[in-house]
Parts: C-alpha cells; structure tokens; sequence
C-alpha cells in the first residue's frame, strides 16, 4: 500500500476514496470547526475527559470522553457501551445538534444516507498521545459506518486492513477533515500515531477527535 502522508493535495475539497466503502473529505468540517469545538467543550463540561484503563490495566495517552445515547468505556470489565458515565452516574450529555448534522452531511455525500448515530467518542489528543491499532467492533450495527472529525493539530491516521498484521497507510489528517469508513472496511484496523508538538489557532496543542457511531443496543 502506498504512503499517502505526502501525496495527497490538502487543498482539495473532493472526496478521496481510501478503500472500499472508506473516504476522506478534506476540509468537509473546517468552517464550522470553532462552532463543533464549542459543542465538544459543553460536553466536556457535563462529561469531563478521563484516561480509560484497558481490560489489561494498561492507562490510555488519549483521554476520552462522550456524548449521545450511549457511551464507549473500558476497564478491568472490557471495552463496552453504556448509557450512564461511570464517573458522574448521570446519562451521557445530548448529542450536540451542530455535531450531529455534519456527521449525517458528510456520510450522505459519500453514500451512507441513511446514517443515525448513537454514540460519539471524544477523544482528545496532547504531543506524544497516539492510539494503537484496533477494530471498532463493539457496536451490534456493523452496517453502518463510523465517521471521525478532526479539530485542531494534524496527525498521522493510520489506516490499515482487516488484520492487525496488515501494513497501514499514513494519511496525514488536518482541521476540518472528515474520515468515513463503513461496507467493506467497516472493520479495518486504525489507529493514530504518536501526536507531534505544535500550536494550532483553534485548540493550541491539543487535537480532538470526534467519531460517531450507530451501536444498535
């Protein structure tokens, strides 16, 4: 598979097909980037970002927080969704109605018209916080597809095949970016490289990101 952190055009607005059924829209989420920022910080507000325990007792570089009908946790019990915090005991903050409509616009675009999350996973990301590969397979409804929103520094995306063992691409990822993957690689293997130090006007050295996801429970 080919590199593609240097050979795609960032000035581009044209969906880019990544794989099967997977796309990247550039800049698909840029203008309203301050307006998504503000929805994602009341959530943070209600829902304050923590560092999760995987099932291993390992602690998360990223801290996580979420919105919506459901929440995606994890701990000593394995990774699951739930529809109460655990740190607050109160439901999930309501997903924001700006965030929702720009998921739904930009699955549509690329076919998926019919998409209606449940779930969206905030996670956000300082110098030198990454996240391994995995598969989104916690979610019942594996027929619709995830979609993730970049905020604030780049990063490189790594986006693989359906086995862990599979050379992933490196897709450089800047704010505003929309990344849909659902059909045929609804289950590849992703993950985000260690972030690099920067400052962004948005976010400073922070990057958020948000994924939205159809759990079906």
């Amino acid at each position: 598979m080919s590199d593609l952190l240097d050979s795609l055009p960032s000035e581009t607005l044209e969906p880019l097909l990544l794989a099967p059924g997977a796309w990247l829209l550039p800049s698909f989420a840029r203008l309203q980037a301050d307006d998504l920022l503000d929805d994602l910080l009341a959530v943070a507000d209600a829902a304050p970002f923590r560092h999760l325990l995987t099932p291993g007792g390992a602690t998360m570089s990223v801290a996580m927080t979420n919105c919506g009908r459901l929440g995606w946790v994890s701990d000593a019990r394995g990774y699951r969704y739930e529809g109460l915090d655990p740190l607050t005991g109160a439901a999930w903050p309501v997903l924001p109605a700006r965030l929702l409509d720009v998921a739904r616009r930009a699955a549509a675009s690329v076919g998926y018209e019919r998409f209606s999350p449940d779930a969206c996973l905030v996670n956000r990301y300082v110098p030198g916080s990454k996240l391994s590969l995995h598969q989104d397979r916690d979610e019942l409804d594996l027929a619709a597809p995830i979609v993730s929103i970049s905020l604030g520094l780049p990063a490189v995306f790594l986006f693989g095949g359906p086995a862990r063992g599979d050379r992933p691409r490196r897709i450089r990822l800047a704010s505003g970016d929309v990344v849909i993957w659902g059909g045929a690689s609804r289950l590849v293997y992703h993950g985000i490289a260690p972030l690099m130090d920067g400052h962004h006007r948005l976010t400073g050295r922070v990057r958020y990101n948000l994924t939205f996801r159809t759990v079906g429970l």
